[in-house]
């Protein structure tokens, strides 16, 4: 038979007659014959020659419906938002949604957006207003939710922030110790309750910080940290080496204090948020 071609699930390969429904559609999710021991998922899907049938419909990557309004990851690629209110999100973060939804940009505030204008850091953000269910992803990437209680606050690089509930409150803070020579040292620091959608380039380590032993990690390799971590930042190059055209790692943001720092195994520079 010609790959990738429907053909007729009540024949088999050597065009014997098969048990079940005749004229039943079967779509071939590789090219040539099923491999021995396969078992044909159970999920059919209408189309207009009948029900298709494949691994594509089974029920891990079929879309449930929710029990109750919030966050939830659809997968590791993806969240899911069961809008009833609103939330607010990355612009252009959402894929896909149905229901009666409205996405409009968010302004940041004065004070946000001059720091902003002046970093170039900050979160490009869209509200997500009305009733119905939406989907958020970015390139692919390892997506996290994050329960944030009251009293916890928490600092996220704004282009690993996906999608938040309304009630979280959210600023761009300075990085302690960076001052202006920080350049892109100004991440969103999030508190209050609610859940936080967070995106990362790979699987992200989590290092705990403490008085005895501080951390320090690349500037384009942070996610975010604990906010009541204390930050500086620390040259491990001397000047020596500096000369001799450096070793690529010159500075460093030190973390002290008790808490955690969210790591991303690469360095590889960002786009910034919202693109």
């Amino acid at each position: 038979m010609t790959p990738g071609v429907p053909r007729h699930r009540d024949r088999g390969p050597d065009g014997t007659r098969r048990p079940g429904a005749a004229g039943e559609l079967l779509v071939l999710p590789y090219t040539g014959e099923p491999p021995a021991g396969h078992v044909w998922q159970e999920r059919r899907i209408p189309g207009e020659h009948g029900a298709m049938q494949s691994d594509l419909f089974a029920t891990k990557n079929m879309a449930q419906p929710s029990p109750a309004a919030g966050m939830e990851l659809q997968n590791d690629k993806c969240v899911k938002y069961t809008v009833n209110g609103e939330c607010y999100a990355r612009q252009g973060a959402m894929v896909a949604f149905r229901g009666n939804l409205k996405f409009e940009k968010k302004g940041q505030g004065v004070g946000n957006f001059l720091k902003r204008q002046v970093t170039g850091e900050g979160l490009a953000l869209m509200s997500v207003s009305g009733q119905g269910e939406a989907w958020f992803a970015h390139e692919a990437e390892n997506c996290f939710i994050i329960d944030i209680a009251p009293g916890d606050s928490l600092t996220v690089n704004g282009r690993n922030v996906l999608v938040f509930d309304a009630g979280l409150h959210y600023e761009i803070g300075v990085v302690r110790g960076a001052g202006m020579a920080g350049g892109g040292l100004f991440n969103s620091v999030f508190s209050g309750q609610g859940r936080l959608g967070v995106i990362c380039e790979g699987t992200p380590i989590v290092i705990p910080v403490s008085q005895q032993a501080p951390v320090f990690v690349d500037t384009d390799a942070v996610v975010g940290w604990s906010a009541q971590l204390h930050t500086s930042l620390h040259r491990s190059q001397s000047f020596g080496s500096m000369i001799r055209g450096g070793s690529g790692e010159a500075v460093q943001l030190r973390l002290d204090g008790e808490g955690f720092v969210i790591v991303r195994p690469s360095e590889k520079q960002p786009a910034t948020a919202g693109n």
